[in-house]
């Protein structure tokens, strides 16, 4: 019996000594070195909630990431960020990758994050005569060309039988949309969420809205350029685990997210969060992204937006490997 008890005692020293001399090897080996990243974010879009959340809670430092957000008030000024160097992924929606690849921007989609059909639409101005979309014929419409509000606003207009050259757009930013159409500068803009709601609530009665749910999907994604896909590959499985956890955080906690994005943070929360079912996060890679990519060139081919005349092959500018490795069933693009 002694000699039993001796023998398990022998087998636990040694299993004792195996896990201290682990834990010491593991102590003795360098803690892996955080990796800066850049990211420009429209952090005026509730599409961002991921990015912020990603940030404020903290998953980018548990995946090792030291990741600067750079804040931009539109996906395509968060792509030209990108493509000049000042970022190394944007949060972009569909269009401006689209006239990045026809320009021969070796653009890179690591994955969609963000998706709803329900956040573009018009503003019009009663005391102007917007009345109903016919109403819309002859006025004076701002939008910021070469983005979503621009493809809204045409395919809205080609509803009601009308062509874009019945109407004069006026090119402005985001940000100026709402303050034109207040000193009534414009009759109507057209543009996205939260924007349109801050102009609602500025005009009050005067106010009339024409929704843009059918005319438009946003499809929001990580973007980056082909160099930092090669480069810092690495990097991009760590970054997607970090704005999936950012993602079902999102999904699930309107009321603590209101707050917390610059984009909602000043919206009545009641409205943001009845608002929220509309919204839909996680990361994916779907085959419907280079269809919509698609719509979107010969969009801007027929209306000549693009110094390109045909329509490119999409699937080169997408990037499967890192999603693959986070979330392969997430990768239904065809390839």
């Amino acid at each position: 019996m002694r000699s039993r008890t001796m023998q398990v005692l022998a087998v636990l020293f040694v299993v004792l000594a195996l896990g201290v001399a682990w834990l010491w090897q593991q102590q003795r080996q360098p803690a892996r070195p955080a990796q800066s990243l850049v990211i420009a974010a429209n952090t005026e879009y509730v599409g961002t909630c991921a990015v912020v959340a990603a940030q404020q809670r903290g998953y980018f430092t548990e995946q090792g990431l030291q990741v600067k957000v750079l804040p931009y008030s539109s996906g395509k000024a968060s792509m030209q960020a990108v493509v000049d160097g000042k970022a190394d992924v944007g949060t972009v929606a569909d269009i401006p990758i689209v006239f990045a690849a026809m320009d021969g921007v070796p653009v890179k989609v690591l994955a969609t994050f963000f998706r709803t059909g329900k956040d573009h639409g018009i503003i019009g101005r009663r005391d102007h005569g917007v009345l109903t979309p016919a109403s819309l014929k002859g006025k004076r419409i701002g939008v910021t060309q070469g983005t979503s509000g621009q493809f809204t606003l045409d395919v809205f207009l080609n509803w009601q039988r009308m062509d874009g050259s019945e109407v004069t757009m006026v090119n402005y930013k985001p940000e100026e949309l709402g303050q034109a159409l207040q000193r009534g500068d414009v009759d109507a803009v057209a543009g996205w969420e939260p924007f349109l709601g801050a102009m609602r609530k500025q005009l009050g009665d005067t106010a009339v809205s024409f929704s843009g749910e059918q005319a438009y999907e946003s499809i929001y994604n990580l973007v980056s350029l082909q160099r930092f896909t090669g480069e810092r590959a690495a990097v991009v499985p760590r970054l997607l685990q970090a704005i999936e956890q950012g993602s079902a955080w999102c999904e699930k906690s309107p009321r603590e997210a209101q707050p917390l994005l610059p984009a909602t943070a000043k919206l009545n929360r009641d409205e943001v969060v009845a608002a929220w079912p509309t919204y839909h996060f996680g990361l994916e890679l779907d085959q419907s992204l280079l269809l919509a990519f698609e719509d979107r060139a010969r969009w801007a081919i027929r209306n000549r937006l693009a110094n390109s005349r045909e329509v490119p092959n999409f699937l080169d500018n997408v990037y499967l490997e890192g999603l693959g490795e986070v979330r392969p069933n997430a990768v239904t693009v065809i390839h």
